[in-house]
């Protein structure tokens, strides 16, 4: 499988024991900043998916402001909690940015979520790539170039899976068509979680 000049599959990156450890340090992040369900800008249309952040920044959308960094909870309006140790090494040992991570989207997905194609572009700095990470049940990912029309590849991505967006691969457009339930006993009632690393200034 030939993926766009950029664009990484890193399979089986994380062992179970990181998997593990990684569970645990999201599930302290929801208790702080718990899970919200997004919605589009313009319509108000809710996702499928929900989220949180943690870092410095985080990323939001509403139907009154859109997409947008901020440095608090939408519904607590407390700050984001810090980014766990264990994803800034992460970064440091592929991401190849000289600049840490400031932002981590936590997305979690139940059986029935999806993300259409888009673009990870609400960043000033697209110089640095965008880290993703898979827990928990396996996912079609779909890839295709810088237009929406361009021709879409898909793939499955599996618990422990890393893909780097970066390089001429910065801006392609990207989604999950579907989750395949019951692939994972990582999370105990099921889903996946995707953690996207994102430096956002340059």
């Amino acid at each position: 499988m030939l993926l766009p000049n950029g664009i990484r599959h890193l399979p089986d990156y994380l062992d179970r024991p990181k998997q593990e450890g990684l569970v645990e340090a999201i599930r302290a992040i929801v208790a702080e900043a718990p899970l919200f369900t997004p919605a589009m800008p313009g319509t108000g249309k809710e996702m499928s998916v929900r989220m949180t952040n943690c870092g410095a920044l985080g990323w939001v959308t509403d139907k009154q402001r859109g997409y947008r960094y901020q440095p608090t909870h939408p519904v607590t309006g407390r700050p984001w909690p810090a980014m766990p140790p264990q994803l800034l090494d992460l970064w440091n040992d592929i991401a190849g940015y000289e600049k840490p991570p400031q932002a981590c989207l936590v997305n979690f997905y139940a059986d029935d979520a999806r993300m259409g194609l888009h673009q990870d572009r609400d960043e000033q700095d697209l110089a640095a790539p965008v880290l993703s990470i898979s827990l928990g049940n396996s996912c079609l990912f779909r890839v295709g170039g810088l237009s929406r029309n361009d021709r879409t590849l898909s793939f499955k991505l599996s618990s422990g899976d890393i893909v780097v967006l970066g390089g001429e691969g910065r801006l392609c457009f990207h989604g999950v068509d579907r989750i395949y339930p019951a692939t994972s006993i990582l999370l105990k009632n099921g889903g996946r979680i995707n953690l996207t690393l994102r430096r956002v200034d340059p």
